[in-house]
């Protein structure tokens, strides 16, 4: 059966599969760029979550509820427990964001839950109508998008003395 769920896995499945973690690899080291490309993964997760959701689940207010109230406080978690992760880059408007294992982690996470989920739909279509599995998938999918998110408040915060730091020192240049 193994076998036969791998063999039908569309290859492009075997492709966002290596982008992911590409990206998470991406992600381990130190580098810089630009704040504003920090905004991408924690903002693009939350919008393919609930267009699978949906497709999966419906988005009535069960889905919609216990995701939100997982994403909170995951983001809450994330925010407050996190690390400090982002520092005064080498030129203005960018920053030194250093290197952390957590996305290659939770997109791997996020990945196999969601390829769990769909083969498991797929074998008993009925699971999509029980309220205890949707319920879970929500929230872990929920925590997923909030420890996204949470890294993301927690830089925002960061950046604001930075920014400060990068306009004083091209106003002090002029």
């Amino acid at each position: 059966m193994l076998q036969q769920i791998l063999t039908r896995t569309p290859l492009f499945v075997w492709a966002i599969l290596a982008l992911l973690i590409v990206r998470g690899l991406i992600a381990a080291k130190d580098r810089h760029m630009a704040f504003g490309k920090l905004l991408i993964l924690p903002l693009l997760m939350p919008l393919f979550t609930l267009q699978d959701l949906a497709a999966k689940f419906g988005l009535g207010g069960m889905t919609l509820s216990l995701w939100a109230g997982a994403v909170a406080l995951a983001t809450a978690l994330a925010w407050k427990l996190g690390r400090d992760r982002i520092s005064a880059g080498t030129q203005p408007g960018k920053v030194l964001v250093r290197g952390s294992w957590m996305p290659l982690t939770v997109l791997m996470a996020i990945f196999f839950t969601k390829y769990a989920v769909t083969v498991m739909l797929a074998i008993a279509p009925l699971a999509r109508h029980d309220a205890r599995f949707a319920a879970i998938i929500c929230i872990l999918f929920g925590v997923f998008n909030g420890l996204f998110f949470g890294r993301l408040v927690r830089d925002a915060g960061n950046y604001q003395p930075l920014r400060a730091q990068d306009q004083a020192w091209v106003g002090g240049a002029m």
